[in-house]
């Protein structure tokens, strides 16, 4: 049993990177066709580039991970707050 949970481990990783490359192809033919706006995918990759961004920075991933989530959810309670300030004098 010991000598199958290295390939088991193996076979998850190889089956994420090839969801993950579907993904990105299938986000670029999107794009191709006009149906999602580049804005829209930058907006969805930020918190990708800022976890990297730090990552590759601090070289410590798991600290560049918890700032990230820190950094997302500021940004996140920025863009509520200026949604609602907007709703008021519209």
């Amino acid at each position: 049993m010991e000598q199958i949970v290295p390939y088991a481990i193996y076979l998850v990783l190889a089956l994420i990177g090839l969801g993950l490359l579907a993904m990105a192809i299938f986000g670029l033919q999107s794009v191709a066709y006009g149906k999602v706006k580049i804005s829209t995918m930058g907006v969805i990759a930020m918190p990708f580039l800022i976890f990297a961004g730090l990552g590759f920075g601090m070289g410590d991933w798991a600290a560049a991970g918890i700032y990230a989530l820190l950094i997302m959810l500021v940004l996140t309670l920025l863009a509520m707050i200026a949604s609602s300030v907007r709703g008021l004098f519209t």
